[in-house]
């Protein structure tokens, strides 16, 4: 088991449970809107940002600050029970006896994980639209010639977010915080909470400031009219590959026309631009070629590096 695939399964639930957001990845990495990468062999490589480069002008983009998101899909655990939560008793011996709220955390298996944040919020383009036609054009043809990219569309953060995945079936979390007011309620995540005990925990981290370390993007696609046209050329012509081998090769090469198909994946994309004559894709024509979509559970597990690249 590779021990980056410990992230797997929270980045995946991340996605699903907060409407879009990506972790970034690492986690300790900032996303700002406007920034645009590419993710090559797992790796989330930042390339610069459309407003630093001067790529669009700032003016002729509207921000939306301060987004209020649900806490309720910002609050979330997989694979944990709470075998114990309860008032407990301790001593000090200048204080003497005091109590405190103590919760035992088990997770059942590589991977599952605690995730708690606080009053989570994000930035946004509000006026996408105004200027994605754009952005297509100078990042294909006129200042780049991407294939491949994704820009940064909203980033959010959190006052603070706490979370600890599980390293193995054995893992264990004990908390403790003198705190009166959280009787039998959760205390993972909060200021005052201690570790008491950490047994088997891949990685345990609270961040206690504003940081854009959470994303929405948008990513580079073919066009699916242009796809749609490709695949079915390039089925037309594979279909008659039997016939033209058996006059052209002088081999007795066994070929069945009937059953003979070849599979067409999400990797015709590439070979639709790889394809094209020269000069038949130019800033004229990139709008029929290129659009922006969403970024996907596909995306996430590209950062895994199981995808390929």
């Amino acid at each position: 088991m590779i021990m980056e695939d410990v992230f797997k399964k929270f980045y995946r639930s991340f996605y699903n449970r907060t409407n879009g957001f990506i972790p970034t990845k690492p986690l300790n990495q900032h996303m700002y809107p406007g920034d645009f990468f590419q993710i090559k062999n797992g790796e989330l490589i930042v390339l610069g940002n459309i407003f630093r480069k001067n790529i669009i002008n700032a003016d002729d983009v509207v921000f939306e600050n301060g987004i209020k998101l649900n806490p309720s899909n910002w609050n979330f655990s997989e694979g944990v029970t709470k075998p114990y939560s309860g008032r407990d008793t301790g001593h000090n011996p200048i204080e003497g006896d005091f109590e405190f709220s103590k919760q035992v955390l088990a997770f059942d298996g590589f991977g599952s994980f605690f995730f708690k944040s606080s009053a989570s919020e994000s930035v946004k383009f509000a006026n996408w639209s105004d200027f994605k036609d754009e952005l297509i054009i100078k990042m294909t043809q006129v200042l780049y010639s991407f294939r491949e990219l994704y820009i940064v569309t909203e980033s959010a953060t959190a006052k603070h977010w706490t979370l600890a995945i599980a390293g193995s079936d054995k893992a264990e979390l004990e908390i403790a915080t003198e705190s009166e007011n959280f009787g039998l309620v959760d205390i993972f995540g909060d200021a005052s909470a201690k570790t008491i005990q950490a047994r088997e925990i891949e990685f345990y981290h609270r961040e206690e400031k504003k940081r854009p370390s959470f994303f929405k993007a948008k990513k580079l696609v073919v066009q699916q009219e242009k796809l749609e046209v490709f695949i079915s050329q390039l089925l037309s012509d594979r279909s008659k590959i039997p016939s033209w081998a058996n006059n052209f090769y002088q081999y007795d090469f066994y070929h069945d026309e009937l059953s003979y198909s070849t599979p067409i994946t999400t990797n015709a994309q590439a070979s639709v631009l790889d394809m094209l004559q020269a000069n038949q894709l130019n800033p004229n024509t990139a709008l029929e070629y290129f659009s922006w979509a969403n970024t996907n559970l596909d995306d996430v597990e590209r950062l895994f590096g199981k995808y390929g690249n």
